[in-house]
């Protein structure tokens, strides 16, 4: 990081992953396959409407793939995270990480 009289620069965020919905969205993906809406909701503790919204959000960023399908009669939507999307966590990661530790 450049310094310019010993002062650095602010640190630039991913903005889409930093908000604590998101970011918890993208963590419990980052670790496993793919997850449906149940276990998501399950684990995060977000409402139904947060999920798909935040979900939504990742989705057009090309950060998560939306599988939509049916398991006998009932709807079932299965997440993963995307290559773009692993990588813009690790980065979000290593800046997080660098943050804390300067």
């Amino acid at each position: 990081m450049d310094e310019i009289h010993g002062v650095r620069p602010p640190v630039e965020l991913d903005r889409l992953i930093h908000e604590p919905a998101r970011l918890v969205l993208l963590a419990n993906l980052a670790v496993i396959e793919e997850a449906d809406f149940v276990f998501l909701s399950r684990r995060t503790g977000l409402t139904a409407g947060n999920i798909s919204s935040h979900m939504a959000k990742l989705e057009d960023a090309g950060y998560v793939t939306v599988a939509k399908g049916f398991v006998g009669k009932r709807p079932r939507t299965v997440y993963k995270l995307a290559e773009e999307g692993r990588a813009a966590f690790e980065r979000y990661k290593d800046q997080v990480s660098g943050l804390l530790d300067a």
